[in-house]
């Protein structure tokens, strides 16, 4: 270790440069991923908020609602479904009326139907159950806000999509910058390079100096980045809970796991830490390995 220290100070604007180079780019693609992951878990709960609901005639028995509720439920399409019977309809129109006692004198339980407020498990469910409410018998009405529900897809996956796209640019800006810095390293050493080669030294034994400074820089580079990171949702917390209010939690999907975001999780961040570590850690091997293939090519 002593010797890769050793050796970046001898290099000092070289070194420095790549590790501002790194640097900038793990910490906005901590920024990016960070505030992806929020938005993500803000998009798959707002997936489960838009619902069918239908509403059956006055005269259906209960047993008939139950059936097609247990259908839905049987499909596996479904997260939820509310039963409102006419009575809570009743308490619901009474509550949202109490300040209008003629709208009151005017409706009866009797005469407002029963419902099933049905949430699907993914809005792409939406269509396919507000179809089978459709054919069913004993509704008078199905209301599916369709056009709300593409929008919302629409969104989430240009979302998802444009993140992929963005996070391979910085891979590959940062990787021609750490190369094209580590080439210039390499050029101070060309005669040494040579030497090596002349008494035998392995391709892997002539890289490891330079990957290693790499993996050095790539740590410190990761550690800061994500200490600022910290600082600044630390910072932004009272503004979060107050944009976020009335959201309990938000959840992302992060290497096959569910990780809960709000309210902040020291888990989630754990993970964060160790996937910029090993976003950097990639960036400096395969630039290390570019940057010397042109030494080691026989």
């Amino acid at each position: 270790m002593k010797e890769v220290f050793s050796s970046l100070r001898r290099t000092p604007y070289q070194t420095f440069s790549g590790f501002l180079v790194l640097f900038f780019t793990l910490f906005l693609s901590l920024v990016l991923f960070v505030s992806l992951s929020f938005l993500h878990g803000t998009l798959s709960y707002l997936e489960t908020r838009p619902q069918v609901t239908a509403y059956f005639q006055t005269k259906t028995p209960e047993n008939d609602i139950f059936k097609v509720r247990d259908e839905l439920n049987a499909s596996g399409k479904v997260l939820s479904i509310r039963y409102i019977s006419q009575k809570e309809a009743f308490d619901i129109y009474r509550q949202m009326n109490k300040d209008n006692p003629l709208l009151l004198e005017m409706v009866s339980s009797d005469i407002l139907p029963p419902s099933l407020e049905i949430y699907a498990k993914k809005p792409v469910f939406l269509p396919e159950i507000a179809e089978y409410l459709k054919k069913s018998g004993g509704i008078d009405e199905v209301q599916f806000q369709k056009d709300i529900v593409d929008r919302l897809l629409t969104l989430t996956n240009t979302v998802r999509q444009g993140s992929i796209v963005f996070f391979l640019y910085l891979f590959i800006m940062s990787v021609v910058v750490l190369t094209t810095t580590t080439l210039f390293k390499i050029a101070l050493k060309k005669d040494e390079i040579e030497l090596l080669r002349l008494i035998g030294a392995s391709n892997f034994y002539i890289r490891r100096p330079y990957i290693m400074e790499g993996l050095v820089m790539a740590g410190i580079a990761s550690t800061f980045s994500f200490l600022i990171m910290i600082g600044l949702i630390l910072y932004a917390s009272p503004f979060l809970g107050t944009y976020l209010k009335g959201i309990p939690s938000l959840e992302v999907n992060l290497i096959f796991f569910d990780f809960k975001v709000w309210p902040l999780n020291p888990l989630f961040f754990a993970a964060t830490y160790l996937l910029v570590l090993f976003f950097g850690m990639t960036i400096t091997v395969i630039s290390s390995y570019l940057a010397t293939n042109k030494y080691l090519k026989v």
